[in-house]
Formats: structure tokens, C-alpha cells, sequence
């Protein structure tokens, strides 16, 4: 980007131009850090649970497993569906905009120009401009500029799937630690308490990554976190007492 283009975007080399790849990898962290908290209460609310009706650790450890392996895999699967629509629709976008182009690129080029208007740029500056970005790399410039895209940085659903099945099953481990290595008498309390630290920390992160407040965030999956352990434990105390289990 030339100095005379860096100087009416205030983009000095091009920081703009990259905002949209900066983006969706903050939204990738966060939704890594989501994928490991969902990890984290699912599998505790599951192994909790079946403490809760047995102090035997076969069945905790194969439930816990079981739960591991589903939640992992439902997680991928949930993502790469998602993220192969938002690739599908990028695509339809870059390959409608690279035939307009091609088809009429003086009425692309005006356009340009007059989304710089719209931002309050003079016309023989948006001109200007439109025409200098357009001379570098029409296609770029009018992704960016209109739909906010890369070309070079389309959405992988294969690495959005493999990122949330690592995420969930590296939460899933803490909870099944807390539940397996303490004494069956301290199983539930331990567990209880480092998924309820895990979730907060999880949440602050979160939070700070989306620019939200770190306390409310912690504080609202605390809560869900002791609701969702607190049903399951009882449940299985229930059917244990009950002689289900």
C-alpha cells in the first residue's frame, strides 16, 4: 500500500488490510477456549454423576470415556458443518465478485469509490483511492473493503473440526483426573472444586478475549457449572440410594 493510500485509510502498512485475518483468529482462540469449557462441565457433570451412584472406578472411568470420545466428536462434527457453510458462502462471494470484475470493472470501480464517499472521503480521493487499490489487486481491495475478506484466509472447516475435538477432549481431562486420582472419599469434593476453578479461569479468558467482563463471565459459568454438577450428583446419589445403580 502507497503512503498517498496509508495516508487517506489511516492504514499504515496495510494493519487494516489485515484486520480480517486478526479477527477470525481471536474468534478461533475464543471459540478453542469455549470448546475446552464445554469440555470441562460436560465431562464433570457426567463422572460426578456416576460418583455420585457408585464408588466403583470402572464405571466412572468407562462413562467418562464414553462421554470423552461422544462430546469430542459431536463438538468436530458440530464445527465442521458450521464452519463448511461459512466457507461455502465466502467462496459464492469471491467467485461472484472476481466475475463482476471481470464483466464490468469500471462499475466496480465506481463503487468502490463511492463506499470511500459514503465513509465521508471527497470524490476525486475516493476516485483516487478506489483507483491506486484496485491497480494493486482489484479482487483484494474490493473483498475486503466491501465484505471484509481475505481470499488468502477462507475458513477451514478440517481446522475448525480438529481445533473444537482437541479443545473438548483437553477440557475433558481435567475433570477426569480430578475424579479418578483423589481417595473415594474426596472423589466429588476435588472434583467439584477444580472444575469450578477451571470453568472460572476459562470464562475470564473468554471474557477477555471478547472484551466483556472478566467477573460476570466467571461468575455466570460458576453458577451453571455448580447448577449442572449439582443436578447430576443428586441424580445419581437418587438412583444409587435407589439400588438403579
Amino acid at each position: 500500500m502507497s503512503n498517498a493510500v496509508s495516508a487517506v485509510t489511516g492504514d499504515p502498512g496495510g494493519i487494516i488490510a489485515r484486520g480480517g485475518g486478526m479477527e477470525r483468529r481471536l474468534n478461533a482462540l475464543r471459540a478453542g477456549v469455549l470448546g475446552a469449557n464445554d469440555g470441562i462441565v460436560s465431562i464433570a457433570a457426567v463422572v460426578v454423576g456416576v460418583a455420585g451412584a457408585t464408588t466403583d472406578t470402572a464405571p466412572i472411568l468407562l462413562a467418562g470415556l464414553a462421554a470423552s470420545i461422544g462430546g469430542a466428536v459431536s463438538m468436530a462434527l458440530g464445527e465442521y458443518v458450521s464452519v463448511s457453510s461459512q466457507r461455502d458462502t465466502e467462496e459464492e462471494i469471491i467467485d461472484h465478485t472476481r466475475q463482476a470484475l471481470a464483466t464490468d470493472p469500471a462499475a466496480e470501480l465506481a463503487a468502490l469509490a463511492r463506499l470511500y464517499e459514503e465513509r465521508g472521503v471527497s470524490a476525486p480521493t475516493a476516485a483516487a483511492l478506489a483507483r491506486e487499490l484496485s491497480d494493486v489487486d482489484a479482487l483484494d481491495a474490493h473483498l475486503h473493503e466491501r465484505h471484509n475478506l481475505d481470499r488468502h484466509d477462507v475458513a477451514s472447516p478440517w481446522h475448525a473440526a480438529g481445533a473444537s475435538f482437541v479443545a473438548f477432549a483437553l477440557g475433558a481431562v481435567l475433570p477426569m483426573l480430578a475424579i479418578l486420582l483423589p481417595p473415594a472419599s474426596a472423589r466429588v469434593p476435588v472434583a467439584f472444586a477444580a472444575t469450578l476453578l477451571a470453568l472460572a479461569l476459562t470464562g475470564m479468558v473468554a471474557a477477555g478475549i471478547g472484551g466483556s467482563s472478566k467477573v460476570r463471565a466467571a461468575a455466570r459459568v460458576v453458577v451453571g457449572g455448580t447448577l449442572a454438577l449439582g443436578a447430576t450428583y443428586l441424580t445419581g446419589v437418587l438412583l444409587g440410594t435407589a439400588g438403579v445403580v
